[in-house]
């Protein structure tokens, strides 16, 4: 393959500027991921901890495998959504890590938030981790400790079809094709929540700590009449020793997580793939450059090979169709020694580059390579020439191309993400496994100069027709 060679000059006062920016906005969110850590905060977690409970992120991090490292999804979910009722990390936390040496997705409840009960966006995080663990084939491992549904916000919680149904419709689903799930009850396991260690292949429960039951106490005497504790309707003698709603009865926490760590070592899993991998090589250009190449201005320009020069490995780069269409870059590489097609932004995209960005991913279909956008991009050029040589319909290509595509797509918005061009380049609605944003990255329909001047057009073309009169002061606002 190509080495690229970068022209970046590390000593110049534009790539300072850059870099302090980049490392403010890394910074901040560095900031905010801390505070989230941290959860309900230190009244909740003491109380936590004065039942004998190991607190989540613990409980996470004894699961895993010495050393091994955790990718946590989603941390900012529910951040300032619900105002003043904060829900930090929509109160669950999920990640892969390595478990016993298998891969899993993790998905644990934080009962130092609310209770562990779940938000509307609680049910939505949970469901992109089973999603993410069905398309990567990823054992599923459930740390239970939740008060089921928050009442206050049922109607967005319980009817719908991506509501907290899903949840066993996709375990349901997810063990029927042969992926694991497993359960460890550590608290509380209430309603409908209960059918999460129940729909499990194996289910774990703490001893006088864990519960499950479809109606707790207060509504079995209010239904029945019958006055009888946590611990005798649902606890874990009960559910191991009479119903055997869980398989084994753990002596606390530690305990339990060392049986689901015994339990995924005997998954007998072997992880098969058919990509010829290579030994991984670290980049010849330093990552940590990157803070110093993105422009804190989005419609400022740079180069993206800069960019792909200091994430593939080797920097090694061998650019495909390199003369036509160049505000699309599309290429071979490999990260990580995993062989990868890359199709980046360079510029605005024009029916050549739709074109060329078709053909690119139609033949990495053809030859099972995995597909990484770098998104920057404002759109499809736009104007009188353009539209009158169909780009429309050459977007709509690359746009087919993109959803037609069965191997693996994974996204990276490195800058601006909008209009149709976040759907040609694999937006959230185009299905990549995984989808992240750099701390600078925006998405919207387009950006705020360009709304502003599409809505001051429609207002005054309103005002007009009103027979009212557009003003210099309402140009100027």
């Amino acid at each position: 393959m190509t080495r690229l060679s970068s022209k970046v000059d590390t000593k110049s006062a534009a790539f300072a500027k850059n870099k302090t920016h980049m490392e403010s906005l890394v910074a901040d969110l560095k900031g905010k991921v801390a505070v989230i850590e941290q959860g309900g905060g230190d009244k909740a977690r003491a109380r936590h901890t004065e039942r004998g409970k190991l607190l989540p992120r613990d409980r996470v991090n004894r699961l895993l495998d010495s050393g091994s490292a955790f990718l946590e999804l989603s941390q900012l979910a529910a951040h300032g959504v619900y105002g003043d009722d904060d829900v930090p990390g929509a109160g669950i936390i999920t990640g892969i890590g390595r478990i016993a040496g298998q891969e899993c997705m993790i998905v644990c409840n934080d009962a130092t938030v609310k209770g562990g009960t779940y938000y509307p966006l609680t049910v939505k995080k949970h469901l992109r981790a089973q999603d993410i663990a069905a398309q990567n084939n990823l054992p599923c491992v459930y740390l239970v400790d939740s008060g089921g549904a928050n009442l206050p916000n049922q109607d967005e919680v319980f009817p719908d079809r991506d509501h907290f149904g899903r949840i066993f419709y996709n375990q349901a689903n997810m063990s029927a094709a042969g992926i694991p799930q497993i359960a460890a009850v550590m608290g509380s396991c209430t309603a409908g929540g209960a059918y999460i260690p129940a729909m499990c292949d194996e289910s774990i429960i703490v001893k006088e700590q864990g519960t499950i039951f479809l109606a707790g106490p207060p509504l079995v005497k209010a239904a029945t009449g019958e006055e009888v504790s946590a611990e005798d309707l649902g606890g874990g003698d009960v559910h191991t020793r009479i119903s055997g709603v869980a398989d084994h009865l753990a002596d606390s926490d530690d305990h339990a997580l060392e049986l689901v760590r015994r339990a995924v070592a005997n998954l007998n899993r072997v992880k098969r793939h058919d990509l010829a991998l290579r030994a991984p090589v670290e980049p010849a250009y330093d990552p940590a450059e990157l803070h110093g190449i993105i422009p804190p201005d989005l419609r400022t320009p740079f180069d993206v090979h800069d960019v792909i020069a200091r994430i593939v490995d080797d920097s090694a780069f061998d650019e495909f169709k390199k003369r036509y269409g160049t505000t699309l870059v599309c290429g071979f590489a490999h990260i990580y020694g995993m062989p990868v097609g890359i199709v980046a932004n360079n510029g605005v995209l024009f029916s050549e580059s739709a074109l060329k960005g078709t053909h690119f991913i139609e033949l990495c279909n053809q030859r099972g390579i995995p597909l990484v956008f770098l998104q920057n991009i404002t759109g499809f050029m736009v104007g009188r020439k353009y539209e009158s040589g169909g780009i429309a319909k050459d977007g709509a290509k690359m746009v087919t191309a993109v959803s037609n595509s069965r191997v693996p797509k994974f996204t990276v918005v490195i800058g601006g993400s909008f209009g149709a061009g976040n759907y040609g380049m694999c937006g959230r609605a185009f299905n990549p496994r995984f989808l992240w944003m750099w701390p600078n990255a925006r998405i919207s329909v387009m950006g705020g100069e360009q709304a502003a001047g599409v809505m001051a057009t429609v207002t005054k073309a309103k005002m007009e027709r009103d027979g009212k009169k557009w003003t210099d002061k309402d140009e100027e606002a």
